[in-house]
Protein backbone atom coordinates (compact mmCIF):
# COMPACT_ATOMS: atom_id res chain seq x y z
CA UNK A 1 0.00 0.00 0.00
CA UNK A 2 1.39 3.37 -0.93
CA UNK A 3 2.03 5.97 1.76
CA UNK A 4 -0.32 8.49 0.12
CA UNK A 5 -3.14 5.94 0.14
CA UNK A 6 -2.55 5.27 3.86
CA UNK A 7 -2.70 9.00 4.65
CA UNK A 8 -5.90 9.32 2.62
CA UNK A 9 -7.54 6.45 4.56
CA UNK A 10 -6.54 8.02 7.88
CA UNK A 11 -8.01 11.37 6.84
CA UNK A 12 -11.23 9.70 5.71
CA UNK A 13 -11.52 7.82 9.03
CA UNK A 14 -10.97 11.04 11.00
CA UNK A 15 -13.75 12.76 9.03
CA UNK A 16 -16.14 9.90 9.77
CA UNK A 17 -15.20 10.02 13.47
CA UNK A 18 -16.17 13.71 13.77
CA UNK A 19 -19.58 13.05 12.21
CA UNK A 20 -20.62 10.51 14.85
CA UNK A 21 -23.21 11.26 17.50
CA UNK A 22 -21.80 12.85 20.61
CA UNK A 23 -23.53 12.13 23.89
CA UNK A 24 -23.46 14.36 26.97
CA UNK A 25 -23.71 17.70 25.29
CA UNK A 26 -24.45 17.27 21.60
CA UNK A 27 -27.12 19.95 21.90
CA UNK A 28 -25.68 21.96 24.76
CA UNK A 29 -27.80 20.29 27.45
CA UNK A 30 -31.06 20.96 25.63
CA UNK A 31 -33.15 18.20 24.12
CA UNK A 32 -35.70 20.48 22.49
CA UNK A 33 -37.94 20.22 25.54
CA UNK A 34 -35.87 21.91 28.21
CA UNK A 35 -32.69 21.39 30.16
CA UNK A 36 -31.47 17.89 30.77
CA UNK A 37 -30.31 16.67 34.15
CA UNK A 38 -26.62 17.44 34.58
CA UNK A 39 -24.51 14.51 33.50
CA UNK A 40 -21.90 13.15 35.85
CA UNK A 41 -18.28 12.78 34.82
CA UNK A 42 -18.98 9.16 33.88
CA UNK A 43 -22.06 9.98 31.79
CA UNK A 44 -24.58 8.28 34.08
CA UNK A 45 -28.27 8.94 33.55
CA UNK A 46 -29.62 11.04 36.39
CA UNK A 47 -33.31 11.31 37.15
CA UNK A 48 -34.24 13.26 40.23
CA UNK A 49 -37.25 12.68 42.40
CA UNK A 50 -38.55 16.13 41.48
CA UNK A 51 -38.60 15.13 37.80
CA UNK A 52 -40.68 12.04 38.53
CA UNK A 53 -43.06 14.00 40.75
CA UNK A 54 -43.62 16.63 38.03
CA UNK A 55 -44.36 14.00 35.39
CA UNK A 56 -46.77 12.20 37.70
CA UNK A 57 -48.55 15.42 38.71
CA UNK A 58 -48.91 16.57 35.10
CA UNK A 59 -50.34 13.19 34.09
CA UNK A 60 -52.82 13.39 36.98
CA UNK A 61 -53.80 16.98 36.02
CA UNK A 62 -54.40 15.86 32.44
CA UNK A 63 -56.52 12.97 33.69
CA UNK A 64 -58.64 15.35 35.81
CA UNK A 65 -58.93 17.82 32.92
CA UNK A 66 -60.10 15.07 30.56
CA UNK A 67 -62.58 13.81 33.16
CA UNK A 68 -64.04 17.26 33.72
CA UNK A 69 -64.11 18.66 30.21
CA UNK A 70 -63.70 16.00 27.54
CA UNK A 71 -66.47 13.63 28.47
CA UNK A 72 -69.54 13.89 26.27
CA UNK A 73 -72.90 13.65 27.93
CA UNK A 74 -73.46 10.06 26.81
CA UNK A 75 -77.17 9.83 27.65
CA UNK A 76 -78.00 12.97 25.68
CA UNK A 77 -75.95 12.01 22.60
CA UNK A 78 -77.26 8.44 22.69
CA UNK A 79 -80.80 9.73 23.06
CA UNK A 80 -80.30 12.13 20.15
CA UNK A 81 -78.83 9.31 18.04
CA UNK A 82 -81.76 7.05 18.88
CA UNK A 83 -84.32 9.78 18.09
CA UNK A 84 -82.68 10.55 14.75
CA UNK A 85 -82.58 6.86 13.84
CA UNK A 86 -86.30 6.42 14.74
CA UNK A 87 -87.15 9.35 12.50
CA UNK A 88 -85.35 7.68 9.61
CA UNK A 89 -82.19 9.79 9.56
CA UNK A 90 -78.98 7.90 8.88
CA UNK A 91 -77.26 10.64 10.83
CA UNK A 92 -78.47 8.86 13.99
CA UNK A 93 -76.27 5.82 13.35
CA UNK A 94 -73.33 8.10 12.55
CA UNK A 95 -73.83 10.09 15.75
CA UNK A 96 -73.98 6.88 17.79
CA UNK A 97 -70.77 5.63 16.12
CA UNK A 98 -68.96 8.91 16.80
CA UNK A 99 -70.17 8.93 20.41
CA UNK A 100 -68.98 5.35 20.97
CA UNK A 101 -65.58 5.96 19.37
CA UNK A 102 -65.10 9.19 21.33
CA UNK A 103 -65.87 7.36 24.55
CA UNK A 104 -63.47 4.50 23.71
CA UNK A 105 -60.63 6.85 22.76
CA UNK A 106 -61.17 9.06 25.81
CA UNK A 107 -61.11 6.05 28.14
CA UNK A 108 -57.91 4.84 26.48
CA UNK A 109 -56.25 8.25 26.92
CA UNK A 110 -57.42 8.56 30.52
CA UNK A 111 -56.13 5.06 31.28
CA UNK A 112 -52.75 6.00 29.84
CA UNK A 113 -52.62 9.16 31.99
CA UNK A 114 -53.54 7.19 35.11
CA UNK A 115 -50.93 4.55 34.30
CA UNK A 116 -48.21 7.19 33.84
CA UNK A 117 -49.16 8.90 37.10
CA UNK A 118 -49.20 5.64 39.05
CA UNK A 119 -45.97 4.45 37.44
CA UNK A 120 -44.15 7.64 38.42
CA UNK A 121 -45.26 7.22 42.04
CA UNK A 122 -44.09 3.61 42.11
CA UNK A 123 -40.85 4.47 40.31
CA UNK A 124 -40.11 7.22 42.81
CA UNK A 125 -40.61 4.84 45.75
CA UNK A 126 -38.56 2.06 44.18
CA UNK A 127 -35.81 4.48 43.15
CA UNK A 128 -35.49 5.88 46.66
CA UNK A 129 -35.34 2.34 48.07
CA UNK A 130 -32.65 1.38 45.54
CA UNK A 131 -30.70 4.53 46.34
CA UNK A 132 -30.78 3.74 50.05
CA UNK A 133 -29.72 0.13 49.44
CA UNK A 134 -26.81 1.18 47.24
CA UNK A 135 -25.62 3.70 49.84
CA UNK A 136 -25.69 1.04 52.56
CA UNK A 137 -23.78 -1.40 50.38
CA UNK A 138 -21.20 1.16 49.36
CA UNK A 139 -20.61 2.34 52.93
CA UNK A 140 -20.01 -1.24 54.06
CA UNK A 141 -17.55 -1.74 51.20
CA UNK A 142 -15.73 1.45 52.20
CA UNK A 143 -15.45 0.18 55.78
CA UNK A 144 -14.08 -3.15 54.54
CA UNK A 145 -11.61 -1.43 52.24
CA UNK A 146 -10.41 0.81 55.05
CA UNK A 147 -9.97 -2.22 57.31
CA UNK A 148 -7.73 -3.99 54.82
CA UNK A 149 -5.89 -0.94 53.59
CA UNK A 150 -2.56 -0.69 55.37
CA UNK A 151 -2.16 2.90 54.29
CA UNK A 152 -4.96 4.02 56.63
CA UNK A 153 -2.94 3.61 59.83
CA UNK A 154 0.69 4.01 60.71
CA UNK A 155 2.83 0.94 60.00
CA UNK A 156 2.74 -1.45 62.93
CA UNK A 157 -0.20 0.34 64.59
CA UNK A 158 -3.77 -0.86 64.78
CA UNK A 159 -6.06 0.52 62.12
CA UNK A 160 -8.25 3.31 63.61
CA UNK A 161 -11.26 2.10 61.64
CA UNK A 162 -11.75 -0.57 64.31
CA UNK A 163 -11.99 2.00 67.11
CA UNK A 164 -10.15 2.07 70.37
CA UNK A 165 -9.54 -1.27 72.01
CA UNK A 166 -11.76 -1.94 75.00
CA UNK A 167 -10.07 -2.53 78.35
CA UNK A 168 -11.14 -5.77 79.99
Amino acid sequence: MAWDEWEQLKTHAAERQSARMQLNGADGGQNGYGPLAPASKTGDLAVGHDDLVKIGKNAHKLYDHLWDQARVAVPSSDTAASDLSKQGFTLGAGLKHVSDRWDEQLKSLMDACAQISNHMQVTRKVHSGDESYIQRQMSSIDALDAGFDERVGDPGKKNPIYGTPSKK
